[in-house]
């Protein structure tokens, strides 16, 4: 049982600021060989916030990103990047965001250096003191062939390529899909201090809830080409709760209980129900009744129930 995957209410999204997002999309729907990827997906991203898009491989997470930015054009719906349509971006607000793909491969011909001093160019604000400094710190020397590095290489020259322009918007697919863990955590960081000291608003897609945990301010869970959860991430930990129901209670129960996500016999009797309350909504009944008890769910039990 799944009840509240078919209510719009199961989607929970930060409060619209009044000024333009820095990312949005609605309705968005994309299909690849008459398989559905996305399936009318809509989502803001809010400025300011660090913004964690979690699924498993397959979810269509990356097929999202493309639709954001306008890589790709959808089969239907709309993507904006600040108001303006996602396909017919300036080349002023380009100058604004930076993005790593999954996999980056631009010109690999090129030596690191080189190709770290071509994109400059085009960066008013391009900080190369950073690049510099960042380059030396990761032990990346900028002769090196960006087709002869490893992919955790090419993955750390890709992000200090996409934080060297300073932007005002980041956009991270998988970045640390390629890192050793020293360089997962120092990515972590610098995406923790950039949003923190310059307000960067940040999305970044992961399938580890823990990268998730350390980072993000909001969280948008996405499953099977659906947006299945976006909420605050600290109110989220707050809202969730699996219920322990005794059989003696369990054949009682005629009607799903408010904010129920799933239902599951319990492996003892009785049954173990999610629950994830509105924002200002009180706990079930359910809760108060003598024999049931309610323990939170760490995030990644959760995801796991949202898509059962």
């Amino acid at each position: 049982m799944n009840a509240m995957l078919d209510r719009d209410v199961f989607t929970v999204s930060s409060p619209a600021t009044g000024a333009p997002a820095p990312l949005s999309v609605a309705g968005l729907i994309k299909q690849y060989d008459h398989q559905s990827v996305l399936k009318g997906v809509s989502l803001a991203v809010e400025p300011g916030t660090v913004l964690g898009l979690i699924g498993r491989n397959g979810a269509g997470k990356s097929t999202l990103i493309r639709a954001m930015l306008g890589l790709i054009e959808p089969d239907a719906g709309q993507a904006h990047v600040w108001g303006t349509p996602a396909l017919h971006l300036t080349d002023a607000i380009k100058q604004r965001l930076g993005y790593v793909p999954q996999q980056p491969e631009a010109m690999a011909w090129l030596e690191i250096g080189e190709m770290l001093d071509f994109i400059g160019r085009f960066y008013p604000g391009w900080d190369a003191a950073y690049v510099d400094a960042t380059l030396e710190r990761w032990q990346l020397p900028r002769n090196r062939v960006l087709a002869r590095l490893s992919p955790g290489e090419r993955q750390r020259v890709a992000i200090v390529r996409a934080l060297a322009p300073r932007p005002d918007l980041l956009v991270l697919d998988e970045p640390a899909s390629a890192l050793d863990p020293v360089g997962r955590r120092e990515l972590l960081r610098e995406i923790a201090s950039r949003a923190g000291e310059s307000g960067t608003t940040v999305l970044f897609s992961t399938h580890i809830v823990s990268d998730l945990e350390r980072v993000a301010s909001h969280v948008a869970f996405l499953h099977e080409g659906r947006l299945l959860l976006h909420s605050e991430l600290d109110s989220l930990k707050e809202r969730n709760l699996r219920l322990h129901v005794p059989a003696t209670v369990a054949t009682q129960l005629r009607e799903d209980v408010p904010g129920e996500v799933s239902r599951r016999p319990h492996p003892y009797g009785g049954l173990s129900i999610t629950v994830l309350r509105g924002e200002d909504a009180p706990w079930p009944d359910l809760l108060q009744v003598p024999g049931v008890r309610g323990e939170a769910l760490p995030l990644e039990d959760l995801f796991i129930e949202v898509s059962a």
